[in-house]
C-alpha cells in the first residue's frame, strides 16, 4: 500500500492520548525535507482541530551559537552532533513531556544569521501534539540517547542521495553561499553528518519515502 499524507496525518493524530500530550519525531539528513514535511503535517492537523492544538518545536534551535563554536574551535564542523545542546533538547522535550506548564519557550533558529533564538516558539499548554524535528533523534551517544524515549515515535525523511544533495546545495545558496561554498559544505561537512545519520535510520518507527516527500510541496525544505 502507498504511504500518503493523509495518512501520515491520521497516525499522528491517533499518538495524542485522551487528556494528555504526544511528541512526534521527525529525523533525517540534511536537506532531507523533514522542516518541510513538518510544517506541511502540522498545518494541515490545525485545520482539523481547536486553536493552538498542535505545535512545531524544531531541534535546530539548540544550535551552539557561532561564538561558542568559535571557543570550542568547532565552527567548521557546524551541525555536527557535539555542536548541538543535546542535553538542553531532551530537558526540553521533558518539560514538554511532562506537561505541567501553561506555556513553555523554546529556541528557534533563523537561517538568514544561522544562529540560535531564544524563546522565539511559544508552546500553550492547549498543544496536545508536539512535532519536533532534528538530524539527531535516533542517535544513541552523546547525550542524544536521552531524546529518543521522550518521543512518541519518529519517523524518518528517506529521501534519495540526489535529490538531498541537489535540495541542500539550493538552500545553501539560497541562504547567501556562493555556489562553490555550498556545494563544498553539502558534500564535505553536511555529507559526514548525513551518514552518521544514515546510520540510525532502522531504528525510526516509520520511513516516509522520497516520493511522498517530494509530492508535498514544490519549494526546497528548509
Amino acid at each position: 500500500m502507498t504511504l500518503t499524507f493523509a495518512a501520515l496525518a491520521d497516525r499522528a493524530r491517533a499518538l495524542v492520548p485522551a487528556g494528555g500530550r504526544a511528541i512526534l519525531g521527525i529525523a533525517g539528513a540534511p536537506g532531507a525535507g523533514k522542516t518541510t514535511l513538518a510544517e506541511e503535517l502540522v498545518a494541515a492537523l490545525e485545520r482539523h482541530g481547536p486553536p493552538g492544538w498542535v505545535a512545531h518545536v524544531p531541534m535546530d534551535g539548540f544550535h551552539l551559537a557561532d561564538v561558542e563554536l568559535e571557543r570550542l574551535g568547532n565552527r567548521d564542523r557546524k551541525g555536527a552532533p557535539d555542536t548541538f545542546d543535546a542535553l538542553g533538547y531532551a530537558a526540553l522535550l521533558r518539560r514538554l513531556r511532562e506537561d505541567t506548564d501553561e506555556m513553555i519557550y523554546a529556541p528557534g533558529f533563523e537561517r538568514v544569521i544561522e544562529q540560535p533564538i531564544a524563546g522565539a516558539i511559544g508552546v500553550p499548554r492547549a498543544a496536545r501534539l508536539i512535532v519536533s524535528e532534528g538530524n539527531y533523534l535516533l542517535l544513541s551517544t552523546g547525550g542524544w540517547e536521552r531524546v529518543r524515549p521522550l518521543l512518541d515515535e519518529v519517523w524518518y525523511a528517506d529521501l534519495d542521495q540526489q535529490s538531498r544533495l541537489r535540495r541542500l546545495i539550493d538552500r545553501h545558496i539560497r541562504f547567501g553561499k556562493p555556489e562553490p561554498a555550498a556545494v563544498g559544505w553539502a558534500t564535505g561537512t553536511d555529507e559526514r553528518n548525513a551518514a552518521l545519520i544514515a546510520a540510525t535510520r532502522d531504528r525510526a518507527d516509520l520511513l516516509v519515502p522520497t516520493a511522498l516527500i517530494e509530492s508535498i510541496g514544490a519549494a526546497p525544505p528548509r
